[in-house]
C-alpha cells in the first residue's frame, strides 16, 4: 500500500470502509481528521494515494458516494439509480449506462441523506419524494412497494453553466428575444419533459433590467436570475403527516402583495394557471413562466385546460379572452436527436374566426427555427422601440 500502482481497487476500498467506520466514531468528518486517520493507519501512504481515499472517504460520509462523481461532471444532466439494475447518466443529451450497481442499503442512505435535512421523509408510509441538492438538482426519490425492483433515484442536476441564447436559437429568434424582455413581453416557454424549458428561461431573464425587482416561484428552486433584485420563493409540500403544504398557486397570490417588477413561474401545471393570466392582465407585464405541451398551439389549449381545472368557474370563452390580452409570445423548445436542445419554434396568439371566440397562433418561425415575420401584436414598452426588420432571415 506504499504507491497506488501496487495499490488495487479493492485494498482501497477496504481502506474507505475501515476509515468511515472510524469517522463514524470519531466525529469530525473534514480533510484534516481524515488526512490524520489515515497516516495513523499506515504511514507509507504516498501523497497521491491520500488525496485519493481522502476525496472518496469525504465523499462517503459527507456527500453522495460514487454519484459525487457523476454530479461533478457539467456534462452530466440526470443521474439515475435503478433498483438492482445499473446506474445510468445522461451526458450530453445521451443515455449511457456506466455499469455500475448499487446496493438497496446504500440507496436507502443515499435518499435518506438527502431529504433528511429539508424535512421530509421517504419509506414504505411515503414512498415518494421530490426534493433538491444544495446546487438546486432535482431529486425524486421512489421506494418499495412503489418501486417493484428497490428503490429509485432521479437526479436532475442544475445547469453548471448559463447557456447564452445564441447557442439555443438562431441569431433572429435570439434578437426578438432579448427584445421580448426588455419590452416587458408576457413569454410562456414549452416543451417536453428534459426540453430545456429552464435552460431557456434562464438564459432569457439574464435581459431583464438588473434593477427590477423579480419575484421567482417554483417547485425545485433552479432559476439563478442575475438581478440585483431577485426574491425566490419555493413551493413546500405537506409533511409527514400531510399538513403544511404551500403551493405555487398560493406562491403567486402571496408574490402580488410582494411589489414585483415582474413574476416568473418556473412551471404552470395547475390552478395557478388563472392567477398567473390575471397578474399578467393587471400589471406585472413582463412575466415569464413555463409549461409542458407539443407545441406553441398545444400550449395555448394547455393552459385553457389548466384554467378550466381549477376551481374558479370562468366560461371557455373569459378564459380565452384572458389569455389573448396576457400572453405575448410562446417561444417552444425541442430535444434534437443529437441530444442538443433547441428552439423550434415561436409564435404569438391570435383570434381565429369571425367572432375571435377560439384562439390561433401566428407563428413567427420557418421549418429550421429560423425567425420568418415579427410579431404583429402592439408592443407593451413602444418607447424602446419596435422589433427590427433585419431580424428576419432573409
Amino acid at each position: 500500500m506504499t504507491s497506488p500502482d501496487s495499490t488495487s481497487d479493492s485494498l482501497l476500498d477496504s481502506v474507505v470502509e475501515h476509515m468511515h467506520r472510524q469517522l463514524l466514531d470519531h466525529g469530525h468528518h473534514d480533510a484534516a481528521a481524515i488526512q490524520q486517520l489515515l497516516v495513523e493507519h499506515d504511514p507509507l501512504l504516498d501523497d497521491r494515494t491520500v488525496i485519493d481515499l481522502i476525496h472518496r472517504i469525504h465523499s462517503r460520509v459527507s456527500g453522495l458516494g460514487v454519484l459525487d462523481q457523476f454530479l461533478a461532471d457539467p456534462a452530466i444532466d440526470e443521474v439515475m439509480v435503478n433498483g438492482a439494475g445499473d446506474l445510468w447518466v445522461e451526458r450530453s443529451g445521451r443515455l449511457e449506462c456506466t455499469g455500475i450497481i448499487i446496493e438497496s442499503a446504500t440507496t436507502y442512505a443515499l435518499l435518506e441523506r438527502i431529504v433528511a435535512p429539508l424535512g421530509l421523509r421517504i419509506d414504505r408510509t411515503s414512498p415518494l419524494v421530490d426534493a433538491r441538492l444544495p446546487d438546486g438538482s432535482r431529486v425524486n426519490g421512489v421506494v418499495p412497494p412503489l418501486a417493484v425492483d428497490g428503490p429509485l433515484i432521479t437526479i436532475r442536476r442544475f445547469g453548471a453553466r448559463r447557456v447564452q441564447l445564441p447557442e439555443v436559437c438562431s441569431p433572429g429568434v435570439a434578437k426578438l428575444l432579448e427584445w421580448a424582455v426588455q419590452s416587458r413581453c408576457n413569454i410562456i416557454v414549452s416543451g417536453g419533459a428534459g426540453a430545456g424549458k429552464t435552460t431557456l428561461l434562464n438564459a432569457v431573464t439574464a435581459f431583464i433590467p438588473p434593477d427590477e425587482r423579480v419575484v421567482t416561484i417554483e417547485d425545485t428552486a433552479e432559476l439563478r436570475l442575475p438581478g440585483r433584485h431577485v426574491v425566490r420563493l419555493e413551493r413546500r409540500p405537506a409533511n409527514a403527516e400531510g399538513a403544511g403544504e404551500i403551493s405555487i398557486r398560493d406562491l403567486v397570490r402571496n408574490a402580488l402583495r410582494m411589489r414585483p417588477d415582474r413574476i416568473v413561474i418556473g412551471e404552470v401545471r395547475s390552478g395557478e394557471a388563472i392567477d398567473m393570466l390575471q397578474a399578467m392582465n393587471t400589471g406585472h407585464d413582463g412575466s415569464l413562466s413555463t409549461c409542458h405541451a407539443n407545441s406553441p398551439i398545444d400550449a395555448i389549449r394547455r393552459l385553457e385546460t389548466l384554467v378550466l381545472m381549477g376551481d374558479v368557474a370562468l366560461p371557455l370563452a373569459a378564459v380565452r379572452e384572458q389569455l389573448r390580452a396576457a400572453v405575448d409570445l410562446i417561444v417552444h423548445v425541442a430535444r434534437q436527436p443529437d441530444g442538443s436542445r433547441r428552439v423550434v419554434s415561436m409564435a404569438e396568439p391570435m383570434p381565429d374566426g369571425e367572432t375571435g371566440s377560439s384562439i390561433s397562433v401566428n407563428v413567427l418561425t420557418g421549418p429550421s427555427g429560423e425567425l420568418v415575420t415579427l410579431p404583429s401584436r402592439p408592443c407593451r414598452a413602444p418607447h424602446l422601440g419596435p422589433a427590427l426588420l433585419s431580424w428576419v432571415a432573409s
